[in-house]
């Protein structure tokens, strides 16, 4: 931490800087050379007068109430009195650094959460195909992701996770995902290799998943899951739903998981679609109801999600049109 020279005579200067030995002593003038990160200390006189970015504790003497008071209105994390300083300045400081960066990091998320959705797949054109997405996170920061890419000519793979948990480390996963997903040419590929890395590196979360690749000229589906709930549905007009239920493994538990893969042929306007688990929670009941419900309403493009979820939410949704 810094502490800016007083550009005021303070009688108990020195007595302040023995009780503070760790801190770098840096003049005025030479703020724009240092860390505008960094708490700095400093005379309330000053800082009013300079008004510097950098996240300042002001000292003040016990008449200076009014500056003290201006000087929190101008963003000061803390005042103290010159011969008056805490019990344990150094504990004081260390608490005071630890809540600036909590703000900070608080203050980042909503552009922490545009970059996270910059990093969703961009729509793209396929012949007799439409690609439908929807994505809404809980909070800022989302622990679903979904993404798609062209493998070659005629065959698209495709993937839609949901990592166990929320916030931070749930959300650094998807990008994790979106970085590592070129490497893989199969659902079953993809499946195993973050399987893997998962267990290799022993992160103390799961992932969901269902991914799939599509070949858009023989309408060829074939998709594997690693124990994703809800499971994929296909509608078809004048037809009842079709529940693609498996049993498997989330990512994550074990590096001997085993994967099925799953193959049907879309007819013409079908939809297949797969949902993380916060598409249930509009519902009531159990899990059994909210999944009926979920189905109804996904058959009769009835499907809204409330402005403000307590689970994030994603859908990705391949409709076949002629």
């Amino acid at each position: 931490m810094y502490f800016i020279k007083p550009t005021r005579k303070i009688t108990n200067l020195e007595q302040v800087l023995a009780t503070l030995p760790n801190l770098q002593i840096i003049d005025i003038e030479d703020l724009h050379l240092y860390d505008p990160t960094i708490i700095a200390i400093a005379d309330v006189e000053d800082f009013l007068l300079y008004q510097w970015p950098l996240p300042t504790i002001v000292l003040a003497h016990e008449n200076e109430g009014a500056a003290l008071s201006q000087s929190w209105e101008l963003g000061a994390l803390a005042g103290w009195i010159w011969n008056k300083l805490p019990a344990h300045p150094e504990k004081s400081l260390q608490k005071i650094d630890a809540q600036y960066k909590r703000n900070q990091d608080s203050r980042d998320l909503p552009s922490a959460a545009d970059l996270q959705q910059r990093l969703l797949p961009n729509p793209i054109e396929l012949p007799n195909y439409q690609i439908e997405t929807f994505f809404q996170p809980s909070a800022y920061l989302s622990g679903d992701w979904y993404d798609y890419w062209k493998l070659n000519d005629h065959e698209l793979l495709f993937y839609l996770a949901d990592v166990s948990g929320h916030g931070v480390t749930s959300s650094l996963l998807t990008s994790w995902m979106a970085a590592f997903h070129g490497r893989s040419k199969t659902p079953r590929e993809l499946i195993k290799k973050l399987n893997g890395m998962l267990v290799q590196e022993n992160i103390e979360k799961h992932i969901t998943m269902i991914a799939g690749i599509l070949d858009f000229k023989s309408h060829e589906l074939r998709w594997s899951s690693a124990g994703h709930y809800p499971p994929a549905i296909i509608f078809e007009p004048h037809t009842a739903p079709k529940v693609l239920n498996t049993s498997s493994f989330p990512l994550g538990l074990t590096g001997d998981l085993e994967v099925e893969e799953f193959h049907c042929t879309l007819p013409k306007h079908a939809r297949f679609i797969i949902c993380s688990d916060g598409a249930l929670e509009p519902f009531e009941g159990g899990l059994n109801e909210q999944f009926t419900q979920l189905v109804q309403h996904l058959q009769n493009h009835s499907f809204k999600v409330p402005e403000h979820v307590a689970d994030d939410v994603a859908i990705l949704s391949l409709r076949r049109m002629n």
